[in-house]
């Protein structure tokens, strides 16, 4: 019983070292995964690493083809049509509650990670600003206090990371997801949970439109409904969209 549950442990760790080298571009996108050599580098045997890749799979990080192995997934614009208006019903509801539940004390620990968010955006430092930004995500998250909303909000986090901070490209995303920031805290000093909950869901559908505004850039067509019809609260060509 002992051994089996060290090797339990080894494999989550091995799973975790591999995502974090998802997540900072270690392993690119559509990368074949080398087991010989991830083997070698992280000093185990294949056992472990194999039931780590099983992890990986099922969270959608790595996907596996027959005869060929595993490889890095790939989020595509349909992907992230698809994930976005998830995460953005989700996170609003983490948002609502936070709202409802926020205590003074929780707003003074809020205050810094804004501080710095901002410093980064004016900075203009991309990496500094997502690491923030993150941070604040999972502070709302951990004012929700709903295992079950962050259980699910963190499944999908985890497939988002394929696509990083990437839609922070887009000129002037990062000013403006950092005053979409500011008004979701504004929200919560004020508790304010419908409120909060619409300029949450807001916030990540802007994402979203960056990424397709990049992705138009690149000569990607946008087919969504209605892509090409203004919107009404649409912002400058200096903005997202």
């Amino acid at each position: 019983m002992s051994k089996r549950i060290v090797q339990q442990v080894l494999y989550q760790e091995v799973a975790d070292r591999l995502r974090a080298m998802i997540q900072a571009r270690e392993l690119q996108a559509g990368e074949w995964i080398d087991e010989v050599r991830l083997t070698q580098s992280l000093g185990i045997s294949r056992t472990p690493l194999r039931e780590a890749l099983k992890v990986l799979v099922a969270e959608g990080l790595l996907r596996l083809e027959p005869r060929r192995g595993c490889f890095v997934n790939e989020l595509s614009m349909h992907d992230m049509d698809q994930i976005f208006p998830l995460m953005a019903m989700l996170e609003g509801r983490c948002a609502y509650e936070a709202a409802s539940k926020v205590s003074d004390q929780d707003l003074h620990r809020l205050q810094p990670l804004h501080d710095r968010l901002q410093e980064h955006a004016s900075l203009g430092d991309i990496d500094q600003y997502y690491a923030s930004n993150a941070l604040i995500h999972e502070a709302v998250q951990e004012l929700a206090d709903n295992r079950w909303l962050s259980d699910l909000i963190d499944n999908l986090r985890k497939l988002l990371s394929l696509s990083r901070h990437k839609s922070l490209a887009y000129p002037g995303r990062v000013a403006e997801s950092c005053a979409e920031h500011l008004a979701i805290f504004a929200a919560l000093k004020a508790r304010d949970p419908d409120g909060a909950e619409a300029l949450t869901r807001k916030h990540l559908m802007r994402q979203l439109d960056a990424l397709h505004a990049l992705a138009q850039e690149a000569g990607q067509p946008d087919d969504r409904p209605g892509a090409h019809e203004p919107a009404a609260d649409a912002l400058p060509h200096t903005g997202v969209y």
